[in-house]
């Protein structure tokens, strides 16, 4: 079937060993089967001898012997004086098939002999001796059999078209250069087939156990053509013709989409690509069309050129069991994001064969299965379990495991371990970009403890302070911090994540409530409010504002910790020693505060204000350390895994 295709593109030269070949291939089985036609006339004229074995002749021809034997087994003279056998109408019809077939290569590539030799076979045909019946005359076998020398017949067609075939192979002699089958070719031609092959050998073992990448060149007038058959479905093809620097793709594909694909792994070259066109043709893909495109590239120089045929050689092993990849991947992150995984995996030169040939599916299943089966539910993707950027991510990886697992000799076993490994990592990356929400919390949290901060030493200071505003504004970071939080417990449900990281955002949502209402309180502080009171907690906001910025300090490390990285679990270690400091000043701080209102004389209001707002700032340290607490607790966790 790859000859239809070729030939529906007009480069059918290319073809002409193998039509060579099939000729050779029919002359070895028209002559056995004359044999055979011979002997079983012999048989039934004097059935007292013994029967001619044409069994080795057969096997060497490719022909069942068992169906020759018989027909000349059972060969007899029938009552008329004419010649019948077994399977007679069938042997008869298969030697008008081979002098055909032999025809066919003639004309392959000596056309005028091919017609002539097609009305020699026609001449024969209309005197009746290849008309198929139960038995026939004993003078038409003879007719058929014997090189006559007064007249035509089928033998002596047979001998000719053998002897045109043989000259035809003679100047066809075939040579292998790197590889590639090759014929005629000149001396101009070789570097171009060897660039070409230099690239396809470069990739060739990522197609592991499947066929295909068999390449054919020869030169055909004024330019090179180069083919290569690429996998085994029928209208998959390339045909590169080459003139001096000049180089032509013709690409013929029954999947539109892979045939784009193939397009742009070339974006780095000055091709000019047509139009992918849809051809109808009987018997070629499941819809009987394939799709053409054609691409030009003019090389200003034989370098450039060559570099062209070495990408061109260096990407077919890619599109080999492409749509198989795409489908399967297609289940597991969105569609435009599988064939952006493929288009990754041939420009690193990963590929996906391997991937597949390990299992495919069933890999990914089982990581999920062994890895994560409380995390990924049934049917659900990758991209929804992971976010899409790490199943991307994990995905690649899965294709690398497996090419490198593949080529290095590893055991199956070995490669899903290495692959669920990975699954893991990726899950506690996920895990640790939920603590990203958690950041914006804390960002949150320290935009109201330093405009409370502002807000005290503008009073401390004498200076305006508007207390709606500040109270205004703080009411609108609070509700933006809930909506937060309830988008990370959200997340943290969706993705099955540990229940430690919803706690964390609980703990920093609390502290975002205590200096909320710190801030109404100071909104409502009697404008006496001065001297040393005023200055203490100017101090008490500045440790809030310091416990804050050691729990972002501490989780941006915590957030690597899965990594690996040590010195990242002693950053946030030692940053979760600085917020039970701070809480701890904190406390010594809200007790001061205390003590000057019990022996500062203030009036209620201002005695109730200074000792809530107090209050409420240090809750909003004794919430951080409570967070402090839990990330130390997932740190060890991920120092332990």
């Amino acid at each position: 079937m790859k000859s239809q295709i070729i030939k529906e593109l007009g480069q059918a030269d290319i073809l002409l060993p193998q039509l060579i070949a099939d000729g050779l291939a029919a002359n070895d089985r028209i002559k056995v089967r004359l044999s055979a036609l011979q002997a079983a006339s012999q048989h039934a004229r004097a059935p007292e001898r013994r029967l001619t074995d044409l069994s080795a002749e057969s096997r060497a021809a490719g022909i069942t012997s068992a169906d020759l034997s018989t027909l000349i087994g059972g060969a007899h003279r029938t009552a008329e004086g004419r010649l019948a056998a077994p399977g007679l109408p069938q042997l008869i019809r298969h030697i008008e098939d081979d002098a055909r077939a032999m025809i066919r290569a003639v004309a392959g590539g000596r056309p005028t002999e091919g017609d002539a030799a097609e009305k020699r076979l026609a001449a024969i045909r209309g005197a009746g001796l290849l008309e198929g019946g139960n038995d026939v005359e004993f003078a038409r076998v003879a007719r058929l059999t014997k090189a006559q020398e007064s007249a035509d017949s089928l033998h002596l067609l047979v001998m000719d078209l053998h002897k045109t075939l043989n000259r035809m192979a003679a100047d066809c002699a075939e040579e292998l250069l790197d590889g590639a089958h090759v014929y005629g070719l000149t001396e101009a031609d070789r570097p171009a087939v060897a660039a070409f092959m230099r690239g396809l050998n470069a990739t060739h073992a990522l197609k592991f156990d499947h066929p295909g990448l068999d390449t054919m060149a020869t030169r055909s007038g004024d330019r090179l053509l180069i083919q290569n058959d690429i996998g085994t479905t029928d209208a998959h093809v390339m045909v590169i013709s080459v003139r001096n620097n000049a180089v032509t793709v013709t690409y013929t594909d029954v999947h539109l989409v892979r045939a784009k694909f193939f397009i742009q792994l070339f974006d780095a070259f000055a091709a000019h690509w047509s139009g992918l066109d849809r051809h109808d043709a009987a018997g070629l893909g499941e819809e009987n069309a394939f799709f053409l495109v054609t691409g030009q590239f003019d090389g200003d120089s034989a370098k450039a050129r060559d570099d062209f045929l070495a990408a061109l050689g260096a990407a077919l092993v890619f599109l080999i069991d492409w749509n198989k990849a795409r489908k399967l991947l297609r289940s597991w992150v969105a569609k435009d994001d599988a064939a952006r995984i493929l288009d990754w995996a041939a420009r690193n030169r990963v590929g996906h064969r391997a991937f597949l040939q390990l299992g495919g599916n069933d890999l990914l299943a089982a990581a999920v299965r062994n890895a994560a089966p409380n995390r990924i539910g049934f049917g659900e993707r990758l991209d929804q379990a992971l976010g899409r950027n790490a199943a991307i991510d994990f995905l690649k990886a899965a294709l690398r495991a497996s090419t490198e697992g593949l080529l290095a000799g590893r055991s199956v076993r070995l490669v899903r371990d290495q692959i669920e490994a990975d699954l893991v990592r990726h899950l506690d990356r996920a895990d640790s970009a939920l603590l990203t929400i958690v950041m914006r919390q804390l960002g949150l949290a320290h935009d109201i403890a330093g405009g409370l901060a502002r807000h005290l030493s503008a009073l401390q200071a004498g200076r305006p302070a508007d207390g709606k505003l500040l109270a205004m504004r703080a009411g609108r970071i609070e509700q933006k911090a809930d909506r937060i939080a309830i988008e990370a417990r959200h997340e943290v449900a969706r993705l099955n994540a540990k229940p430690l990281v919803g706690q964390l955002v609980d703990r920093v949502e609390e502290a975002i409530d205590e200096l909320e209402q710190a801030a109404f309180i100071a909104s409502l502080a009697p404008a006496c409010i001065g001297g040393k009171p005023l200055g203490a907690l100017c101090d008490l906001c500045g440790v809030a504002i310091a416990a804050i910025e050691a729990a972002a300090s501490g989780l941006v490390a915590a957030v690597e910790v899965p990594e690996g990285r040590q010195a990242d679990a002693e950053d946030a270690l030692a940053a979760v020693v600085r917020l039970m400091d701070t809480e701890h000043a904190a406390d010594a701080q809200e007790r001061t505060i205390t003590a000057l209102v019990f022996i500062g004389g203030f009036d209620v209001a201002t005695s109730l204000s200074l000792l809530e707002l107090a209050r409420a700032i240090e809750r909003s340290t004794d919430r951080l350390a409570g967070f402090g607490h839990l990330l130390r607790q997932h740190i060890m966790t991920d120092l332990s895994a």
